[in-house]
């Protein structure tokens, strides 16, 4: 079964959701554990459980009597991926625009940074001698 990414920000939209994925991101949790953490209904955080397990969020591993529950990050990269590739070619070209504006807005910018560097800068010929002396 595939699964849209439609489906994915559903099941994201649920702030009780997100949490549960917070709390299983940082480690495998049992149910159990992570009614616990979250201080809900053992009923309803099993509901939303198995949302995110329907849409490939949450992998469930059996371990002996345990069911540790699992983020799955795939199926949220791939719909935050599709999502931001919308708007990266237009990001990349305002960007350009940007920097060509700027750089149109100052065109001597660059020479004269360049200058003050240049005008610090002295040959062997621009300094007097200096008489050394012992220990300097």
């Amino acid at each position: 079964m595939t699964i849209s990414h439609d489906e994915v920000w559903a099941a994201l939209a649920n702030p009780l959701r997100r949490r549960i994925l917070d709390v299983i991101a940082e480690l495998p949790a049992t149910t159990g554990a992570i009614v616990t953490s979250l201080e809900e209904d053992r009923h309803v955080v099993m509901q939303h459980l198995r949302v995110l397990r329907d849409v490939d969020l949450v992998r469930v591993e059996p371990r002996g009597r345990e069911r540790l529950n699992h983020l799955n990050p795939v199926p949220l990269q791939d719909a935050v991926g599709r999502w931001i590739s919308r708007y990266e070619q237009h990001w990349a070209a305002a960007l350009i625009g940007l920097r060509d504006t700027i750089e149109a807005a100052q065109p001597d910018q660059a020479e004269n940074q360049a200058a003050p560097a240049s005008s610090h800068q002295h040959s062997s010929k621009d300094v007097a001698p200096t008489r050394r002396t012992r220990g300097a």
